[in-house]
């Protein structure tokens, strides 16, 4: 059902948020501490946040349609199953990956970080950041940023089979990382250090396995 594949990806984005705040958690401060004055940094913030959520529900469009045309080749091969059989692969090596067991995701942000050498000069130019739009189109460009935690929801997205529904797949996700990319741009040390705690992390990633484990179980 589409609604437990939407709680399943905030969850995912929410469990993930020490891998979050690993990855994203320089450019979130860079933006809070250079802000002129002392301007609240919450719109700045969420402006940014908001930037880079647009950024995955845009990748999430683009993974349901090529998940959409592939259902033409159903005839020929059982490909929805195959497609949920590689989402629910994705998430065991995804809990993997968080709980620091397996870093094969490792090869995946390898293959992304050339796309990201081409956007990485652009982000460059928006800093410092002077205004909310600014902020907004710095976050569009960090939401390219090579990561196995987002990639691992691409595949989920493309198995979907529709642009809306992988959209909104990568939209639940983006929301479920807020609160640790929040939390870093507001110095809330006490989140962040139970975020990036190696138990929840292992905990954490875990679950997502578990996740994986059950969609395969539901596909025999």
């Amino acid at each position: 059902m589409l609604e437990f594949s939407l709680l399943a990806a905030f969850l995912v984005g929410l469990l993930g948020g020490g891998h979050c705040a690993g990855m994203c958690g320089g450019i979130v401060g860079a933006v809070s501490m250079t802000l002129p004055g002392d301007r609240p940094r919450m719109p700045f913030l969420l402006s940014y946040n908001f930037g880079r959520i647009s950024s995955y529900a845009l990748a999430g469009v683009i993974a349901g349609a090529l998940g959409s045309s592939s259902l033409f080749l159903e005839h020929v091969l059982p490909i929805e199953k195959i497609l949920y059989a590689l989402a629910s692969l994705m998430l065991i090596l995804l809990g993997l990956y968080l709980a620091g067991i397996w870093r094969v995701l490792t090869m995946l942000e390898m293959l992304g970080a050339k796309l990201w050498q081409r956007i990485q000069p652009l982000s460059r130019s928006l800093l410092p950041v002077r205004s909310v739009s600014q902020s907004f189109l710095l976050g569009t460009l960090w939401g390219w940023l090579p990561c196995g935690l987002v990639y691992s929801v691409l595949v989920a997205a493309v198995a979907s089979a529709s642009p809306l529904q992988g959209g909104l797949l990568m939209a639940a996700f983006g929301l479920g990382t807020l609160p640790a990319l929040l939390a870093m741009g507001m110095a809330a040390v006490q989140l962040k250090q139970v975020l990036q705690n190696l138990w929840f992390r292992r905990a954490s990633g875990l679950l997502i396995a578990g996740f994986g484990v059950a969609g395969l179980v539901n596909l025999i």
